[in-house]
């Protein structure tokens, strides 16, 4: 088996003898076509795909090769430079559900015999690497929230809502999404479909919910090391689409696509073990939560600015991520963090202690997120927590909505960033972030999304239109 954290390309490649016995094994299952993806600084994969008999020049690096630097915004590279060699990951091979006679495998990316610097899983990787260094295995299980919607007449509705649309006719009010029987019901062919699909993989699938918001869901399923959670996350925003399209629908992990939703997020639990016994450290004595989490909140909330401007990475993010919102279906309140605080249990911080699991949920995510960027700061962060003994404060247990300003002041906690912008400037001048990600990394996500705000802050949107075009 290749090295797994490698140093040079060379060292990378798997053995030939794993490679032989990998593409046995795919051509009797029937598959004819391969597809190996890298990770683009927004965790989008990308791809060539290769018909199986390139397989073992794909392993042996003498695959397809791309020039990253055209198609994505890292202009560090130009045209006279060298290309980027995928090298597949033998780990992550799996057959393509909706398509079983295509095989897929993430790829780390090199560069002139070096690791890529902008590749992303890359970075997570190594990461992992140091953790590992200092004592630790970073596991996490992601929670993730997305609303089905279909088409008609050249516009987005949502596919599991059976009233008549806005100006329409009748709409009557309804029964909550939420946990609901009927609507679960109505589901259950796109549902049934996926919930097949995902026991198929072997992901251990615990539960699928309804959400708040009409045609939202959430998946819950086994937790797993940092690395192989974020190639699921990835592979699954795939896996949805595909599904999806078998019953005239299309899935957006888009945060907040109307203003009265519920938010879809990604919530992150994250764990820690020691590499000496592979006991989960957050666990202390009696069934509380060791000194060692609480020291890992405190590393979180120290880098809680930098965590969320990878984890909410776009515009709309910031849309979810606000107390009340006007016309909300769900009730009052968002259940959205608005405070970089913690408490046992307590929906209403960045970061909850849950009462049924040692880890850390961190609820300031959604599914837009690189999660191999948000993973390695997050992992970073936590050990920084430990080997600082970072106080993270107590516990705030009460409703952070309810709270005046002043009592918030007095609380000495620090709001969430606010919009986009202030994220990222926070990232950009985080020292601990450049150490983590890179500074070519970290320089152009910024770039990145600078230019997404710009653009954003150039743009004329309805709500502008309909409250000033009259008023002034």
């Amino acid at each position: 088996m290749a090295n797994i954290y490698p140093t040079l390309m060379s060292e990378a490649l798997p053995d030939k003898k794993r490679v032989n016995e990998a593409k046995a094994k795919l051509e009797k299952a029937g598959v004819k076509y391969i597809l190996s993806c890298w990770i683009d600084l927004l965790g989008i994969p990308k791809t060539k795909p290769i018909p199986i008999s390139e397989f073992e020049l794909l392993c042996a690096g003498k695959g397809p090769q791309f020039a990253v630097h055209s198609v994505s915004f890292v202009p560090e590279l130009g045209p006279n430079d060298s290309d980027q060699i995928p090298v597949p990951d033998l780990d992550s091979l799996m057959i393509c559900p909706w398509d079983k006679t295509c095989a897929w495998v993430f790829s780390d990316l090199w560069w002139e015999d070096k690791p890529y610097n902008l590749c992303p899983r890359q970075t997570l990787k190594r990461a992992v690497k140091n953790a590992e260094d200092a004592g630790y295995r970073a596991f996490c299980g992601i929670e993730p929230e997305f609303i089905a919607m279909r088409w008609e007449n050249g516009q987005p509705v949502k596919a599991i809502d059976d009233d008549p649309l806005p100006g329409e006719g009748v709409r009557p009010r309804r029964q909550a999404f939420g946990y609901d029987v009927e609507y679960s019901i109505d589901s259950m062919e796109f549902l049934g479909e996926m919930i097949d699909t995902l026991n198929e993989l072997g992901w251990g699938l615990k539960d699928v919910v309804c959400e708040g918001a009409y045609s939202q869901f959430e998946l819950d399923f086994t937790y797993t090391n940092v690395l192989q959670m974020a190639d699921r996350l990835v592979f699954l925003r795939v896996l949805l689409k595909e599904i999806a399209k078998n019953h005239g629908m299309f899935i957006t992990f888009m945060p907040k696509p109307t203003i009265g939703d519920w938010r879809s997020g990604a919530h992150i639990n994250f764990s820690l073990t020691s590499t000496a016994n592979s006991k989960n450290i957050f666990e202390g004595k009696n069934g509380k939560f060791s000194d060692t989490a609480y020291h890992s909140v405190g590393g979180l909330i120290k880098h809680g600015s930098e965590i969320t401007a990878l984890a909410c990475s776009t515009v709309n993010s910031y849309n979810g991520l606000v107390p009340v919102v006007g016309g909300f279906e769900g009730g009052v309140h968002t259940w959205a963090p608005t405070q970089m605080a913690y408490g046992d249990n307590n929906r209403s911080c960045m970061l909850r202690l849950p009462q049924n699991r040692f880890c850390i949920e961190n609820r300031a995510a959604d599914m837009c997120m690189n999660p191999y960027l948000s993973l390695a700061l997050t992992t970073a962060a936590a050990i920084d927590g430990i080997k600082n003994k970072i106080d993270p404060g107590k516990p705030l247990n009460v409703n952070l909505y309810t709270l005046s300003p002043e009592e918030i002041k007095a609380s000495k906690i620090k709001s969430l960033p606010r919009n986009l912008l202030e994220a990222i400037e926070k990232l950009q001048h985080d020292d601990f972030a450049k150490e983590v990600l890179g500074e070519s990394m970290l320089n152009q996500f910024f770039a990145y999304k600078m230019d997404e705000w710009d653009r954003y802050h150039q743009a004329v949107t309805d709500w502008e239109v309909t409250e000033y075009l009259r008023l002034y």
